[in-house]
């Protein structure tokens, strides 16, 4: 079976850069496009052709789903690559497209929809004998009857948006007391963000890794996973670090994650590239979390460690073409870290869009810089403050943080305030040095030293 011809990117900034280079290789042409702010982006000058579909408003550009499938249908454009956020966990542009004789690189739409209601996710999961943090069965229909399980499995808990994601629609209640302030704010949230204000609740483990599996599945019914990454460092439920493969995991240990993580493939008759996400517990516990039906922001690190080109790989795919590996054939190599450089402030993480009037990117052996930034390029307000995803690999982890170390030393972006001095603040702390933290890290990392009230020596 033959590769498309022809692949619209119906994204912007470093992952439409990332897709039109997959797609390069393979030699298919590419349609970029873009709102009107980013008429002078590097993803519209990179692909074969580009179409304008709207102004900088998303809902009226990026999500617009009838100004995209026209755009692809004017092009000649056989396939769309939703890349992340976006309308890429849209189970009604998947069918829009199927409809229009387009194909959809991502699963199918029945697959987004089960793996983005993260209620009946969390439902199916448990059937299917993958372990699920205590909580609802289900949505909870009242306040009430969301208090009364709270009360059951016990505070702190944490309510969740069935239709959420990036942290949206998220709210941790400690104790009793705050538990109804917090369902409100997070229906609230979950209704602005999503259009649907179902919530379920879970019990809030306090101390975690977030670990999460990559996987890939083909038309022909098989699954493999890509073994696991370490997204522990967060803040408000944000990434900000990366790494495969994880500091705490054993041969034993990514073996049983892996086989959870292709189990709730199964479970969705997934095809595509995906991520299953789970909590991990100090004492080894794993649960299911929740899955992300397209592909991650961090998917860098998984491919560096193991050799696939995921990007590539969700082509081949979408094209009907069978997985080339079996799961016996997948071998981790070495250790790869992410940083993820935001336009943001370092301190508050406070969004600091504006020019940048001067770039220079790191490089040497073993860096990868995923950008689409340039010099005299604008990061405007009105989309994630992403800037550019820095990668490095090492034969080993102490060889991979002196890399990023290096790599971060050499990156300098002038004229908007960046993540960058975080970044190096968290990669020469003894913590995560040691490979010792949670999902805790950035708040213990920025506390306060308390006064022993002894003088050093």
């Amino acid at each position: 079976m033959k590769l498309f011809k022809k692949i619209l990117v119906a994204n912007r900034g470093e992952i439409a850069v990332r897709i039109i280079r997959a797609c390069k290789e393979l030699d298919i042409k590419t349609v970029a496009v873009y709102s009107d702010v980013d008429k002078e982006s590097m993803h519209t000058k990179l692909a074969d052709e580009s179409v304008c579909i709207g102004p900088a408003n998303s809902a009226q550009s990026y999500n617009n789903i009838p100004g995209i499938l026209t755009a692809a249908e004017i092009t000649d454009s056989e396939a769309i690559h939703p890349g992340y956020g976006f309308l890429s966990e849209n189970p009604q542009f998947a069918e829009a497209c199927l409809s229009s004789g387009i194909i959809f690189i991502g699963p199918s739409a029945d697959s987004i929809r089960l793996g983005g209601d993260k209620a009946k996710a969390r439902q199916t999961m448990k059937r299917r004998g993958v372990p699920v943090v205590p909580g609802s069965d289900g949505p909870v229909v009242t306040e009430e009857a969301a208090l009364k399980i709270a009360k059951k499995i016990g505070f702190p808990v944490i309510i969740k948006a069935s239709a959420g994601g990036g942290g949206r629609g998220m709210r941790i209640a400690k104790e009793e007391p705050e538990f109804e302030k917090q369902y409100y704010m997070a229906q609230r949230e979950a209704l602005t963000a999503f259009g649907n204000g179902e919530l379920y609740i879970e019990k809030y483990i306090t101390e975690m890794r977030h670990i999460e599996v990559q996987i890939l599945g083909d038309s022909k019914g098989n699954i493999i996973h890509l073994g696991e990454r370490d997204c522990s460092i967060q803040r408000r439920h944000q990434k900000l670090i990366e790494e495969s493969p994880s500091f705490i995991a054993t041969q034993k240990f990514r073996k049983k994650i892996g086989d959870y993580a292709v189990k709730a493939a199964r479970a969705l008759k997934y095809r595509n590239a995906g991520t299953v996400e789970f909590i991990v517990e100090p004492a080894g516990n794993i649960y299911f979390m929740e899955m992300n039906t397209r592909l991650q922001v961090e998917h860098p690190v998984t491919e560096y460690v193991s050799g696939v080109d995921i990007v590539k790989e969700q082509i081949k795919i979408a094209a009907g073409l069978p997985l080339e590996w079996k799961q016996i054939q997948i071998k981790l190599s070495g250790h790869a870290i992410e940083c993820r450089i935001n336009a943001e402030d370092p301190e508050r993480f406070i969004p600091c869009p504006g020019k940048i009037t001067f770039l220079a990117l790191p490089g040497g052996p073993g860096v990868r810089v995923d950008t689409a930034a340039y010099n005299g390029c604008v990061i405007p307000s009105h989309y994630d403050s992403l800037i550019a995803k820095l990668i490095v690999h090492g034969r080993d982890r102490a060889e991979a943080i002196a890399r990023m170390k290096r790599a971060l030393d050499e990156f300098i972006i002038e004229g908007i305030k960046t993540t960058i001095p975080f970044h190096k603040k968290a990669l020469n702390s003894p913590a995560f040095i040691k490979g010792d933290f949670t999902t805790g890290f950035i708040e213990k990392m920025n506390a306060p030293v308390q006064n022993t009230g002894k003088e050093s020596a």
